[in-house]
């Protein structure tokens, strides 16, 4: 079962965090939180991990939408967006696919997750065209 949607691009990792806020940004989508990997395994574990970063994404209105329907589902927001390098000049995005909620959540929050899949989508998408 997927449960993320992704692209593979053939870009920088700093270049490719950039270029994902603003295809956020594009989709109305804010970031709320960042959670940067190597840093934060390294302080911890004092391992060596490849950069990393999670992007807490928030669209109020999903969000608002969303949590009228069942407030546990705060549980699963924002939606995380992942950019991590494979190499020098390759970079993976990966977003939590909102299509997933549905299946746990259950069908009331299939327009909700269409909206946001469809947001996200656009977002990955646009980083493609720019290659």
């Amino acid at each position: 079962m997927a449960y993320t949607m992704s692209t593979t691009l053939d870009r920088g990792y700093d270049e490719t965090v950039a270029d994902v806020r603003e295809a956020l940004a594009g989709q109305g989508f804010g970031v709320l939180t960042e959670i940067d990997l190597k840093a934060t395994l390294k302080k911890k574990l004092d391992v060596d991990v490849a950069p990393q970063i999670i992007l807490g994404a928030c669209r109020p209105q999903l969000a608002h939408q969303a949590l009228g329907i069942d407030p546990s589902i705060a549980t699963v927001l924002p939606c995380n967006v992942v950019v991590r390098t494979l190499d020098e000049s390759t970079t993976v995005v990966e977003a939590f696919d909102p299509d997933a909620m549905t299946r746990l959540a259950g069908d009331a929050f299939c327009d909700v997750a269409a909206d946001a899949r469809a947001r996200l989508g656009a977002a990955l998408d646009s980083l493609t065209k720019e290659d």
